[in-house]
């Protein structure tokens, strides 16, 4: 009974060996922990660097927007002078046919006038 007695006391009482109990993850758990901070690290970073990227090339964006906007007014104010200017080039293509009709009237009209002048001094 004695050497059952000395290793309990050995094991458990004041002179027993202090004894540090410590939770060991394994291996592989740590090595995905630190993987999975490593990558949260990376997309941290990405996401703080790229914003001032994606807040600038919106900000081109709207402003192209805009110049499209203007674009498409200049646009559009430019194609109602050139159906202007078309219809004043028809009116006055009209115009100058109907003149040259008056103008070949009276021309004929002259001569026919000047034909019978010429006959009646001719007499």
């Amino acid at each position: 009974m004695k050497p059952i007695r000395r290793k309990f006391r050995s094991n458990f009482g004041l002179t027993a060996k202090q004894v540090a109990v410590r939770s060991r993850r394994p291996w592989y758990l740590q090595w995905l922990l630190a993987f999975a901070f490593v990558c949260l690290g990376f997309a941290v970073a990405f996401l703080v660097l790229h914003d001032g990227e994606q807040k600038t090339i919106r900000m081109r964006l709207d402003q192209t927007l805009l110049e499209n906007k203007e674009l498409q007014t200049k646009l559009i104010g430019a194609q109602r002078e050139l159906q202007v200017e078309l219809a004043t080039n028809n009116n006055l293509a009209k115009e100058l046919a109907t003149v040259q009709d008056e103008s070949l009237k009276v021309k004929e009209e002259l001569v026919f006038y000047k034909n019978m002048l010429g006959k009646r001094t001719g007499k």
